[in-house]
C-alpha cells in the first residue's frame, strides 16, 4: 500500500545558505521541495511542474521580483498557496498590495521556524480569494499622474536634461496626450509589425522642444526615462494583471513610445532644416 503523496513546494530565494536551511526545514516537515535561485529558474519550474505551495523571497535582487514569481504561479496554478518572504520588517506594515495576490508575508529569518505550521494552516483553509484582474491599459490610465511624477523625479536627477529651465507644467505638457494615445493603443491592439498611428501631438511636441532649446539627445533621453517609469508602474502593479498578457503589452508600449519619439524627432528635424535656410534679403 502506497503512502500519501507529499505536498509539492517550490522555494525561491537567491541566498544559497538560507535556501538550504529553509529547504531542510521543509523537507523535515514532510514537504517535497524544489528550489530556484532566481526568477527565471522559478518560472521555468512553474511552467513544467505542478506545485501545491510557493514560498518566495520578495527581492532577488530587484524589488518585487517575488511578485513576478507569484504572478506566474497564480496564472499557472491558481489553487497553490503562495507565501512571500521579506527581509524588511516594514513590509508587514505596507503589505496591502502584496496581500492582494499572496496568502501571507513572513519576515525572515525570524519567521522561518513558523513556516511549516503556517503552510499547513494555509493548506487547510485553501488559498486566498481569486484576485480581480485589471487590464494594463486601465492601470496606466489610473496611474498616469504617479507615472508622470516618477518620470519627473528621474528627469530632475539628470542635470543634462535640466540644463533647459522649464517649470513642471511646461515640461510635462505633452504627457497626458501621450498616455491617452498609449491607453488607446493597448485597448485597440495592432497586428505585430504594423505601423503605429500618426500622432499630431507628437509632431507638435518635437517642434516645441526645439523652441525650448532641447537637443535631439535630450529628447531621446527623456523618452528612455519615460519607458523606464512606465515599466516601473507595471512592476508595481503586477499583482493586478494577468501575467501572460504582460509581454504583449510591454511590446506595444515600447513600440508606441518609440513611434511617438520618431514623430517628434521628424518635427524637430524639419524645423532645424527651416532654421538653417538662408534668409532672403
Amino acid at each position: 500500500m502506497t503512502g500519501k503523496a507529499k505536498t509539492r513546494l517550490l522555494l525561491v530565494d537567491d541566498d544559497p545558505m538560507l535556501r538550504q536551511t529553509v529547504s531542510l526545514i521543509l523537507e523535515h516537515g514532510n514537504f517535497e521541495v524544489r528550489c530556484a535561485e532566481n526568477v527565471n529558474e522559478a518560472i521555468k519550474l512553474i511552467g513544467s511542474e505542478t506545485f501545491d505551495v510557493l514560498v518566495s523571497d520578495l527581492h532577488m535582487p530587484n524589488n518585487g521580483d517575488g511578485l513576478t514569481v507569484v504572478s506566474a504561479m497564480r496564472h499557472a496554478n491558481p489553487k497553490a498557496v503562495t507565501i512571500i518572504f521579506s527581509a524588511h520588517p516594514e513590509m508587514k506594515a505596507a503589505a496591502a498590495a502584496i496581500l492582494a495576490q499572496t496568502d501571507d508575508i513572513l519576515v525572515k529569518p525570524a519567521a522561518v521556524g513558523n513556516l511549516v505550521a503556517l503552510i499547513r494552516e494555509k493548506l487547510k483553509s485553501g488559498p486566498g480569494s481569486t484576485r480581480v484582474m485589471t487590464s494594463i491599459a486601465t492601470i496606466l490610465e489610473e496611474e498616469t499622474p504617479s507615472t508622470i511624477e516618477d518620470w519627473l523625479t528621474r528627469v530632475d536627477a539628470d542635470r543634462h536634461v535640466l540644463s533647459i529651465d522649464l517649470d513642471r507644467a511646461t515640461r510635462t505638457a505633452h504627457l497626458p496626450q501621450l498616455f491617452a494615445d498609449l491607453v488607446f493603443r493597448l485597448r485597440n491592439p495592432l497586428a505585430l509589425g504594423s505601423r503605429a498611428q500618426v500622432s499630431p501631438a507628437a509632431a507638435e511636441h518635437g517642434l516645441l522642444r526645439r523652441e525650448q532649446g532641447y537637443t535631439a539627445a535630450m529628447m531621446v533621453e527623456e523618452s528612455r526615462m519615460l519607458q523606464v517609469s512606465i515599466f516601473q508602474t507595471l512592476q508595481n502593479n503586477l499583482h493586478r494583471v494577468n501575467f501572460s498578457l504582460v509581454l504583449v503589452a510591454v511590446m506595444a508600449i515600447a513600440d508606441e513610445v518609440d513611434s511617438q519619439l520618431a514623430q517628434a524627432m521628424t518635427g524637430y528635424v524639419a524645423e532645424s532644416k527651416i532654421d538653417a535656410e538662408p534668409v532672403l534679403a
